[in-house]
């Protein structure tokens, strides 16, 4: 047998990958620092459009054109640089990754105007699905098998604790000292990180026989498109929702500025325990629980609009909101048992679907609001994304039952 098939034979027997001397917890705990920084910058950016339309003289409207800059940044670049990178190892890649992560937020936080500031919004996208994309199967690595979901999740609650967090605070920083420290801040943070990875993350090399090419094979796969598919439109329905939470509460209920990062910092915990939750769910049944994430969310998302009368009935559902965010480790998942050989693109694509969603999800909710029908409606378009991506996941898994081949273990 070679070391190739030996490497397969412990994996399937689900043997963690070695990591010498560094245990795995830690491995996994540099890389959710990553997570921490892109969520930072990603979530803090939609608590801030108030502070940076004012400041850079744009409507809250066409600043959260910002939103959408980054998400399609995301949408390129995961792709784009998960094969051109095939060939580099996955701990370099994170390195130069988060490095021009941080590089690119910096120059948002320093951007004289609205224009140049959307360029380095899209330019601070390109690197974040694939950063994510690689962590989680550096992550699967250093771990059982069966405990692979669990890993990833834990990697993502780097950017769920940012919600809890690094987004209330950058969304303080940004109504004390301004709006650009929001931005600033996650240089710092994405250093720390390159730093951490190059010193913990398992020393490999180039996977044998990658290349650009096999990793477009994902391409081919029709179980890989349908379940970024589910991301895309599924998980719309949470940045429909949490994209005007501020505005929501500022305009609409007529709240004081200290209501936004304490209910974004509820939003945050949500995010984290269900991430968590459903981490572990997927280890045990991952099409129950994708399809408990995007109902119980649709659910809560149509209840949203009602809940706006009052804090006390408004915090409960935002917590609650924060469910659907358990799709994306569920996802991550079922890539890496459809995509074949074509590991480290799948992955990266996770993530570009989702921010697709990210741009999906507000574009419909700004609809809704220049329609007349007020910022809570944002929860109605919400609901429905949600029942949208019920619907594509359960076509995903009738495709698969038809062709076995294609299934998930």
């Amino acid at each position: 047998m070679t070391e190739c098939s030996d490497t397969a034979a412990l994996r399937a027997e689900g043997a963690p990958a070695e990591t010498g001397a560094v245990p795995p917890w830690l491995v996994i705990l540099s890389l959710a620092m990553g997570g921490f920084a892109i969520g930072t910058t990603e979530f803090a950016a939609m608590a801030l459009v108030p502070n940076f339309a004012a400041a850079l003289g744009v409507t809250e409207a066409r600043a959260a054109d910002a939103i959408s800059a980054y998400a399609l940044g995301v949408v390129v670049g995961a792709p784009t640089l998960a094969v051109l990178g095939a060939r580099m190892s996955r701990r370099m890649l994170l390195v130069w990754l988060m490095l021009a992560f941080g590089v690119f937020n910096v120059a948002s936080a320093m951007a004289p105007d609205f224009r140049t500031m959307l360029i380095f919004r899209f330019l601070s996208g390109l690197p974040h699905g694939a950063y994510f994309g690689v962590a989680a199967l550096v992550a699967a690595s250093v771990v059982p098998l069966r405990q692979r979901s669990s890993a990833v999740a834990r990697v993502m609650v780097g950017l769920t604790v940012a919600t809890t967090i690094g987004v209330p605070t950058a969304s303080v920083l940004g109504q004390t000292l301004g709006w650009r420290w929001g931005f600033g801040i996650v240089g710092l943070l994405a250093a720390a990180t390159a730093v951490a990875v190059y010193l913990l993350a398992p020393r490999d090399g180039p996977a044998p026989g990658a290349n650009p090419l096999r990793e477009l094979s994902a391409l081919k796969s029709r179980q890989v498109w349908l379940t970024l598919a589910t991301g895309a439109i599924g998980f719309g329905g949470f940045f429909a929702v949490y994209t005007y939470l501020s505005s929501t509460l500022l305009l609409t209920m007529g709240e004081a500025e200290w209501t936004v990062p304490a209910m974004l910092m509820l939003a945050g915990l949500g995010m984290t325990c269900f991430t968590l939750l459903f981490g572990w769910a997927a280890d045990r049944n991952q099409s129950l629980a994708g399809f408990a994430s995007l109902g119980c969310g649709a659910v809560i998302m149509a209840i949203y609009p009602s809940a706006t009368g009052s804090l006390w009935t408004l915090a409960p559902v935002v917590f609650l909101f924060a469910i659907t965010g358990g799709l994306s480790t569920v996802l991550q998942t079922r890539l890496m048992d459809v995509a074949g050989e074509a590991q480290q693109l799948a992955a990266a694509l996770n993530h570009a679907a989702f921010n697709a969603a990210n741009a999906l999800g507000p574009f419909l909710a700004a609809q809704a609001v220049a329609a007349g029908y007020g910022f809570p409606a944002s929860g109605y378009v919400g609901a429905g994304l949600s029942v949208a991506g019920i619907a594509v996941f359960a076509i995903t898994l009738w495709d698969a039952r038809r062709h076995p081949e294609t299934a998930a273990r």
